[in-house]
């Protein structure tokens, strides 16, 4: 939402674990084995296509269960403190990315994706596309997820933890919680350009969800398709995603 545009558009990068070959001598040990050459990688998005595609028209879809790695937090987006966060999250999944190689079971990590909401009693605004506009940025919450394959659970997350802690020395890594998101049925719109134009889009879905007298239930949720550090703002490609009744 807009409350992320400056820290997405002024530099907020996330900063893949391109070193983890390093984090674990047992598994450095077997990422470098003939077995490796054998091994088939398992990738959400091509398992689960649908999840990440979005029409420029607002529609209805069914989306699975998911389980993801997250971490929460609140306050304004362009602090440092949200940077850290998303490289702790980055730096973690490529951790369990790396222990899952070491078994021959290799997949990809996907895009970043967040959960957004505010004190709606506190902020009495019912339009979900006057919220960006009208909620100071320092008033939001956010919970940042990745994606996880079903076959990764909450130990592998907290071995990934470990290691991010003890080898990046990134505190924020210790707050990383496992998450899942119970499948069912959204309304969602494919948003392309700057994040803060986003409110223009969250004005065509809200007509969509009126149209169709839909209750939305849950927090806004974004999936973020393009890679910020490439794409120019006028570019950016952003699913919007609510939960309905």
């Amino acid at each position: 939402m807009n409350a992320t545009s400056q820290s997405r558009s002024g530099g907020i990068f996330y900063f893949p674990f391109s070193d983890c070959h390093r984090v674990d001598t047992a598994v450095l040990l077997f990422c470098f084995t003939n077995t490796l050459k054998a091994m088939t990688t398992l990738s959400p998005r091509n398992q689960e296509q649908a999840y990440y595609k979005a029409s420029r028209r607002p529609e209805i879809v069914f989306q699975d269960d998911a389980q993801y790695i997250s971490l929460p937090g609140a306050g304004d987006p362009s602090e440092n403190t949200f940077a850290e966060k998303i490289q702790a999250l980055y730096s973690t999944a490529y951790a369990i990315k790396y222990i899952f190689r070491a078994r021959g079971r290799d997949f990809k990590v996907p895009k970043l994706e967040c959960l957004w909401w505010f004190d709606q009693q506190k902020f009495r605004i019912t339009s979900m596309a006057e919220a960006p506009l009208l909620i100071p940025r320092s008033e939001w919450a956010y919970r940042l997820l990745l994606r996880m394959p079903p076959f990764v659970t909450e130990d592998e997350m907290m071995t990934a933890i470990e290691i991010v802690h003890f080898r990046k020395q990134l505190p924020e890594a210790r707050n990383i919680r496992f998450f899942e998101q119970e499948g069912g049925s959204f309304v969602q719109v494919l948003h392309t350009g700057p994040f803060e134009e986003e409110h223009i889009t969250l004005r065509t879905l809200e007509a969509f969800i009126q149209s169709k007298q839909l209750q939305l239930i849950g927090t806004h949720h974004e999936i973020y398709l393009s890679d910020f550090r490439r794409t120019a703002p006028g570019k950016l490609r952003t699913i919007l995603r609510e939960r309905i009744a």
